[in-house]
Protein backbone atom coordinates (compact mmCIF):
# COMPACT_ATOMS: atom_id res chain seq x y z
CA UNK A 1 0.00 0.00 0.00
CA UNK A 2 1.08 3.10 -0.91
CA UNK A 3 0.62 5.64 2.35
CA UNK A 4 -0.16 9.25 1.52
CA UNK A 5 -0.54 11.49 4.47
CA UNK A 6 -2.62 14.35 3.82
CA UNK A 7 -3.20 17.61 5.52
CA UNK A 8 -5.88 20.85 4.75
CA UNK A 9 -6.70 24.17 5.53
CA UNK A 10 -9.98 25.64 5.20
CA UNK A 11 -12.75 28.58 5.23
CA UNK A 12 -14.86 26.70 7.56
CA UNK A 13 -16.05 23.70 9.69
CA UNK A 14 -17.42 21.69 6.55
CA UNK A 15 -17.33 21.17 2.73
CA UNK A 16 -20.03 22.54 0.24
CA UNK A 17 -20.79 25.21 2.56
CA UNK A 18 -17.03 26.50 2.87
CA UNK A 19 -14.24 25.87 1.11
CA UNK A 20 -10.97 23.91 1.29
CA UNK A 21 -8.14 26.42 0.60
CA UNK A 22 -5.21 24.68 0.52
CA UNK A 23 -3.79 20.81 1.09
CA UNK A 24 -0.69 19.18 1.02
CA UNK A 25 0.27 15.94 0.60
CA UNK A 26 2.76 13.12 0.94
CA UNK A 27 4.01 9.80 -0.18
CA UNK A 28 5.06 8.33 3.47
CA UNK A 29 8.54 6.59 2.46
CA UNK A 30 12.29 7.45 3.46
CA UNK A 31 12.94 10.47 1.70
CA UNK A 32 9.33 12.30 2.20
CA UNK A 33 10.42 13.84 -1.08
CA UNK A 34 7.34 13.30 -3.39
CA UNK A 35 5.39 16.09 -2.62
CA UNK A 36 1.81 17.74 -3.84
CA UNK A 37 0.21 21.40 -2.77
CA UNK A 38 -2.61 22.71 -4.25
CA UNK A 39 -4.38 25.89 -3.38
CA UNK A 40 -8.15 26.46 -4.15
CA UNK A 41 -10.94 29.24 -5.32
CA UNK A 42 -13.60 29.11 -2.94
CA UNK A 43 -16.54 27.20 -4.13
CA UNK A 44 -19.09 29.25 -1.44
CA UNK A 45 -19.34 33.20 -0.71
CA UNK A 46 -19.51 31.50 2.94
CA UNK A 47 -16.38 31.90 4.87
CA UNK A 48 -15.47 32.11 8.65
CA UNK A 49 -12.73 34.78 9.11
CA UNK A 50 -11.30 33.21 12.00
CA UNK A 51 -10.73 30.02 10.30
CA UNK A 52 -9.69 31.66 6.77
CA UNK A 53 -6.81 33.31 9.08
CA UNK A 54 -5.15 29.90 10.35
CA UNK A 55 -4.15 29.33 7.10
CA UNK A 56 -2.43 32.96 6.78
CA UNK A 57 -4.53 34.13 3.48
CA UNK A 58 -7.01 36.72 3.10
CA UNK A 59 -10.20 36.57 1.33
CA UNK A 60 -9.00 38.16 -1.87
CA UNK A 61 -6.07 36.22 -1.95
CA UNK A 62 -8.16 32.99 -2.18
CA UNK A 63 -10.15 34.38 -4.87
CA UNK A 64 -7.09 34.19 -7.06
CA UNK A 65 -6.40 30.74 -6.65
CA UNK A 66 -6.52 27.80 -8.80
CA UNK A 67 -9.98 26.30 -10.03
CA UNK A 68 -10.63 23.30 -7.75
CA UNK A 69 -11.65 20.88 -10.28
CA UNK A 70 -8.09 21.32 -11.92
CA UNK A 71 -6.22 21.02 -8.68
CA UNK A 72 -8.30 17.93 -7.73
CA UNK A 73 -7.64 16.38 -10.86
CA UNK A 74 -4.04 17.30 -10.77
CA UNK A 75 -3.84 15.58 -7.16
CA UNK A 76 -5.62 12.09 -9.06
CA UNK A 77 -2.87 12.38 -11.24
CA UNK A 78 0.05 12.65 -8.76
CA UNK A 79 -1.48 9.82 -6.53
CA UNK A 80 -1.85 7.57 -9.41
CA UNK A 81 2.20 8.50 -10.44
CA UNK A 82 3.77 7.98 -7.03
CA UNK A 83 1.27 5.92 -5.69
CA UNK A 84 2.32 2.21 -7.35
CA UNK A 85 0.17 0.10 -4.95
CA UNK A 86 -3.48 0.94 -3.82
CA UNK A 87 -2.90 4.64 -2.10
CA UNK A 88 -3.89 4.80 1.42
CA UNK A 89 -5.51 8.39 2.94
CA UNK A 90 -3.60 8.96 6.53
CA UNK A 91 -3.79 12.15 8.51
CA UNK A 92 -3.55 13.30 12.02
CA UNK A 93 -7.45 14.47 11.90
CA UNK A 94 -8.90 12.31 9.46
CA UNK A 95 -12.34 12.96 10.63
CA UNK A 96 -11.94 16.51 9.11
CA UNK A 97 -8.98 16.44 6.44
CA UNK A 98 -10.39 13.28 4.55
CA UNK A 99 -14.10 15.15 4.92
CA UNK A 100 -13.22 17.87 2.23
CA UNK A 101 -10.77 15.58 0.12
CA UNK A 102 -13.26 13.26 -0.37
CA UNK A 103 -16.07 15.37 -0.57
CA UNK A 104 -13.44 17.41 -3.45
CA UNK A 105 -12.88 14.41 -5.19
CA UNK A 106 -16.49 13.65 -5.69
CA UNK A 107 -17.98 16.68 -6.55
CA UNK A 108 -14.75 17.97 -8.97
CA UNK A 109 -13.74 14.82 -10.36
CA UNK A 110 -16.51 11.78 -9.75
CA UNK A 111 -14.43 9.61 -7.73
CA UNK A 112 -11.88 9.50 -5.28
CA UNK A 113 -8.45 7.49 -5.70
CA UNK A 114 -8.26 6.54 -1.99
CA UNK A 115 -11.75 4.68 -2.28
CA UNK A 116 -14.04 4.92 0.82
CA UNK A 117 -11.73 4.80 4.16
CA UNK A 118 -9.15 6.76 6.01
CA UNK A 119 -6.53 6.25 8.42
CA UNK A 120 -5.82 8.10 11.60
CA UNK A 121 -2.12 8.71 12.55
CA UNK A 122 -3.31 10.10 15.94
CA UNK A 123 -5.05 6.46 17.12
CA UNK A 124 -2.50 4.48 15.79
CA UNK A 125 -0.07 6.44 17.96
CA UNK A 126 -2.90 5.99 21.28
CA UNK A 127 -3.04 2.24 19.97
CA UNK A 128 0.43 1.37 20.07
CA UNK A 129 1.32 3.31 23.24
CA UNK A 130 -2.16 1.61 24.86
CA UNK A 131 -3.00 5.27 25.89
CA UNK A 132 -5.72 7.33 24.85
CA UNK A 133 -4.60 10.05 26.43
CA UNK A 134 -1.17 10.50 24.70
CA UNK A 135 -0.39 12.36 21.45
CA UNK A 136 2.08 11.62 18.48
CA UNK A 137 2.89 15.39 17.86
CA UNK A 138 6.16 15.19 19.66
CA UNK A 139 7.18 12.86 17.12
CA UNK A 140 7.38 15.53 14.17
CA UNK A 141 10.79 16.86 13.13
CA UNK A 142 8.99 19.47 10.88
CA UNK A 143 7.70 22.30 12.45
CA UNK A 144 3.93 22.64 12.48
CA UNK A 145 3.25 25.75 10.44
CA UNK A 146 -0.01 25.49 9.30
CA UNK A 147 1.17 25.19 5.46
CA UNK A 148 0.06 22.02 4.86
CA UNK A 149 3.23 20.37 3.02
CA UNK A 150 4.90 20.94 6.17
CA UNK A 151 2.19 19.99 8.15
CA UNK A 152 1.92 16.70 6.19
CA UNK A 153 5.81 16.34 6.54
CA UNK A 154 5.84 16.62 10.01
CA UNK A 155 3.12 13.92 10.23
CA UNK A 156 4.89 11.96 7.88
CA UNK A 157 8.01 11.72 10.25
CA UNK A 158 5.65 10.85 12.88
CA UNK A 159 4.88 7.92 11.28
CA UNK A 160 8.15 6.75 10.45
CA UNK A 161 9.03 6.94 13.89
CA UNK A 162 6.38 4.64 14.83
CA UNK A 163 7.76 2.18 12.62
CA UNK A 164 11.39 2.94 13.38
CA UNK A 165 11.13 3.08 16.95
CA UNK A 166 8.08 1.60 17.99
CA UNK A 167 7.84 -1.27 15.93
CA UNK A 168 4.20 -0.39 13.75
CA UNK A 169 4.16 -3.03 11.50
CA UNK A 170 3.74 -1.25 8.27
CA UNK A 171 4.98 -1.22 4.48
CA UNK A 172 5.59 1.52 2.32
Amino acid sequence: MAYIMVDVETDGPIPGDYSMISFGAVLVDEQLNKTFYGQLKPISEQYIPEALAVSGFTREETLAFDDPQTVMSNFAAWIKEVAKDRPVFISDNNGFDWMFICWYFHHFTKANPFGFSSQNLGSMYKGLVKDTFQNFKHLRKTKHTHHPVDDAKGNAEALLTLKKEYGLKIKF
